[in-house]
């Protein structure tokens, strides 16, 4: 089993330094036993951040009434009405985004934004600023974003054996890539407002769930991040069991929205 330090040291090893700024993709299953399991990764992860760096994750929120949104418009708003609203505090991580996330999110201290698509948890010395309000309720991944943010702070992406396509920044490269035309999709969400009262919302954003576009074979998130672990500077190592990279956001957003402009372009 490894031990909190062991974890601590090959993230260090990986490049973290204290102070950073870092977005956290991770398997727990790939990283392989560790003491205290899921709390002791995180514990691993603050120790190579140090006092002075921030820990991101997406956590997203588990919704078992998502297939309300593949009905008609004006069916979706009787059919979620006996629905429990979305609490930012209290909603479960989706959990496609992993069990690391949501022990993360239950964590004393984790700061929580109120988005039911795009909620994040951070800890850390930038923590509240990454998560503060205003943020966009629509198009919530673009222009003002917290993956904006995460970009301006000078961010790192971390992926700890996670899925080639589990790369959240890239929703910021669909935002930012200048193309004709964007699949776009508008859902509902029972929400608890500010005052505690539960409503019906709408979001109008990029289609992040099947792609902006029509692209053949794998998903094109891997495409992009093979071909930036190519041809681009990455950070590459073992933490615990698991293959991992440490990434420049600044860098691999600029080549994202190159590769996309270059391959979604209409000739």
């Amino acid at each position: 089993m490894n031990s909190v330090d062991r974890i601590a040291a090959d993230l260090g090893h990986l490049g973290i330094a204290s102070g950073d700024v870092v977005m956290v993709h991770a398997s727990l299953r790939a990283i392989g036993p560790v003491e205290e399991g899921a709390v002791g990764v995180v514990r691993a992860l603050e120790r190579a951040v140090g006092s002075t760096g921030t820990l991101l994750f997406l956590l997203g929120a588990r919704d078992d009434l998502s297939w309300v949104n593949a009905r008609p418009e004006p069916e979706r708003a009787d059919l979620l009405a006996a629905a429990a609203p979305f609490d930012k505090d209290a909603t479960p991580a989706d959990p496609e985004v992993g069990v690391l996330a949501e022990v993360f999110r239950q964590l004393p201290g984790t700061v929580v934004n109120d988005h039911p698509d795009a909620r994040f948890g951070a800890r850390g010395r930038q923590a509240r600023a990454l998560l503060a309000e205003p943020l966009p309720w629509d198009d919530y991944y673009g222009r003002g974003s917290i993956l904006e943010r995460f970009v301006r702070a000078r961010g790192k992406v971390l992926r700890l054996g996670a899925d080639s396509n589990t790369v959240t920044l890239l929703h910021l490269a669909e935002n930012r890539v200048d193309l004709p035309t964007k699949r776009r999709v508008l859902r509902h969400h029972k929400v608890l407002t500010s005052s505690g009262t539960p409503r019906i919302r709408t979001v109008t954003c990029l289609d992040d769930t099947d792609g902006i576009l029509d692209w053949p074979g794998e998903d094109y998130f891997t495409t992009i991040l093979q071909d930036y672990l190519h041809h681009r500077a990455a950070r590459l190592g073992t933490v615990g069991a698991a293959h991992s990279e440490l990434i420049e956001a600044g860098d691999l957003l600029d080549h994202a929205v190159a590769w996309m402009h270059a391959h979604f372009s209409p000739d």
